[in-house]
């Protein structure tokens, strides 16, 4: 059996990013101990590394209109984002940026002009790859929060009254094994993927969604995707890659397989970012993007540097971002201001944290990166404040020891099934755009059926001979889970809205569907239910449904 570390710390961040790493740095100022945990590295890996393309920063002296950027929240997330956090994230995000600058983070002189002028009415400031996540991990050092990387955690500990004090898992190079007990969590680990090549999410598999859902937390609006994110065909592994954002300057041009220019769609600062998919649907292959525009290309070559391909005709491929959902629609269900998430103890902020301000379609780049890092100070402060009134925290050694053994039972086994091929397995059912993006209950109700085979027949029966395939293992698990998500949500749903799209039901139903999904594990099963928004943020139902939704589906039929 592997060596057994115990950690004690007053507050425990799951995950290393721009939420994690925030959250440290907020509860260190209430002089806590405060432990960050990653399975990879602070500062130099995770999404993190990637997302600050963008980063929403609100400063009304940049001219920039706060009213009419909640209303493009409204109008892009069709009306199923939570007015509330949007108002919250918006507010604090300048905070955050004066934090990044006082830190060393340089923007560009024209930020201001920037802001306004990329994605309007969106405040989105451009910002270079990998440049601040090393600088967030240096000043969560500086604060004094202890790092340790390569190390997964795969379960949450809980005392009787279901209140979260610690979690547990295992080195990733040793094996062994680490009990953190902490008297506050924060759940900073991301989102979701299934692996896919091509875009910089690979790492993610939901590691922080499963661990919550098995401790009973709620999680919410795992039907809507993030948009397509497509790469080229030659390259269908090189990272980044052309999408449609923003404004007609700031686009890509895209081709059918007759050559026929993708048109733009008609009004709106967003559109459902479906149609690559849905021209493959009716046959209209190969797709072909050509990015000549010299703003465009200058930006591309700002951002990603080196990494910036050749964007003159390309062809497509799909599948880039298979399984990564909505950054900040979907993940555990956040039931307080303070980034709460129903069980005592546990806090959650970033990607992983269903705060819904982005509603069914995520319209701006940065609106993952800013409101990663203002839910991070917040869960950080709650975190913090929990921590302060906690008592000693009491595990029962036997019960350890039972979640021990769930660790490491992989490795005990002798023979069973590799995780790489059951994660294989599990791209090949859920990565198809004709169960993903184009859905319909027959397609759904089947792939539903190999996940529950994988999930009950494979994954008890997966084995590692050594700690690597032993994440491999864990985090197979998680994927199989969040597939299993996705697809009851997505059936659930019948109608489509924004990122989620129903061949069988190819229109927004109002006012029956302005309401926000729930999934939650009740005695083995998973159960899904709705949670009506608000009636106040209801769209106005008078007008035309051409007015409530100018950006259509192409399969949507004429009224």
């Amino acid at each position: 059996m592997s060596t057994q570390n115990v950690i004690e710390t007053d507050v425990l961040v799951i995950g290393g990013g721009i939420a994690g790493c925030f959250a440290a740095i907020k509860a260190r100022e209430k002089g806590l101990d405060v432990t960050i945990v990653d399975k990879a590295f602070s500062g130099k890996s995770g999404a993190s590394i990637s997302a600050p393309a963008g980063w929403l920063a609100y400063n009304p002296e940049w001219d920039l209109d706060f009213d009419a950027i909640l209303h493009a929240m409204d109008v892009d997330g069709e009306y199923i984002n939570h007015r509330e956090w949007c108002d919250i994230i918006l507010r604090k995000t300048y905070d955050v940026y004066k934090d990044l600058v006082s830190w060393g983070v340089t923007f560009p002189e024209n930020i201001g002009q920037m802001a306004a002028a990329i994605s309007p009415p969106y405040p989105n400031v451009p910002q270079g790859f990998r440049r601040i996540p090393p600088i967030l991990k240096k000043q969560a050092q500086k604060a004094g929060a202890v790092i340790m990387n390569q190390i997964m955690v795969t379960e949450l500990l809980q005392q009787d009254d279901k209140s979260i004090v610690g979690a547990i898992g295992f080195a990733i190079e040793t094996g062994d094994c680490y009990v953190f007990k902490s008297k506050a969590t924060a759940l900073c680990g991301g989102s979701n993927s299934f692996k896919p090549p091509g875009f910089p999410i690979h790492m993610l598999t939901g590691d922080a969604e499963a661990m919550a859902y098995r401790a009973g937390a709620e999680i919410t609006g795992k039907e809507f995707n993030c948009t397509t994110h497509p790469t080229g065909a030659k390259y269908p592994a090189g990272l980044f890659a052309i999408r449609r954002v923003g404004p007609p300057a700031f686009a890509g041009l895209y081709r059918d397989g007759l050559g026929n220019e993708v048109p733009h769609n008609k009004g709106g600062t967003a559109e459902p970012d479906l149609r690559l998919e849905q021209l493959a649907h009716e046959g209209l292959t190969p797709l072909m993007s050509k990015v000549d525009d010299p703003w465009m290309l200058g930006f591309m070559k700002h951002v990603f540097g080196e990494f910036a391909q050749n964007l003159d005709d390309v062809q497509l491929a799909g599948g880039a971002a298979a399984g990564y959902q909505n950054a900040g629609t979907g993940g555990i269900w956040v039931t307080d201001k303070k980034c709460g998430t129903g069980l005592p103890g546990l806090f959650v902020a970033g990607d992983c944290g269903g705060t819904r301000h982005n509603g069914a379609f995520i319209a701006n780049v940065g609106n993952g990166t800013g409101p990663s890092a203002v839910t991070g100070k917040i869960a950080g402060a709650g975190a913090a404040e929990y921590a302060l009134q906690a008592k000693k925290m009491k595990i029962n050694e036997k019960y350890i020891a039972g979640r021990k053994n769930i660790v490491y039972a992989p490795m005990e086994r002798k023979t069973g099934y590799n995780p790489r091929w059951v994660t294989q397995l599990l791209q090949n059912t859920m990565i198809p755009y004709f169960v993903s993006y184009i859905k319909h209950e027959a397609r759904l109700q089947a792939a539903i059926t190999n996940v529950e085979f994988l999930r009950d027949h494979l994954v008890p029966r997966m084995y590692a001979k050594d700690p690597h395939e032993l994440k491999l293992v864990h985090e197979t698990g998680n994927m199989v889970l969040a597939a299993e998500m996705i697809l009851r949500a997505s059936l659930f749903r019948k109608e489509s809205r924004g990122a989620h799209f129903r061949e069988d039901y190819p229109k927004r139903d109002d006012p029956a569907w302005l309401a926000w999904t729930k999934l939650k594990e009740v005695n083995g099963n998973m159960e899904v239910s709705k949670v009506a928004i608000p009636k106040k943020w209801w769209p106005d139902l008078s007008k035309s449904y051409e007015e409530r939704y100018p950006s259509t589906f192409s399969h949507e039929p004429e009224k």
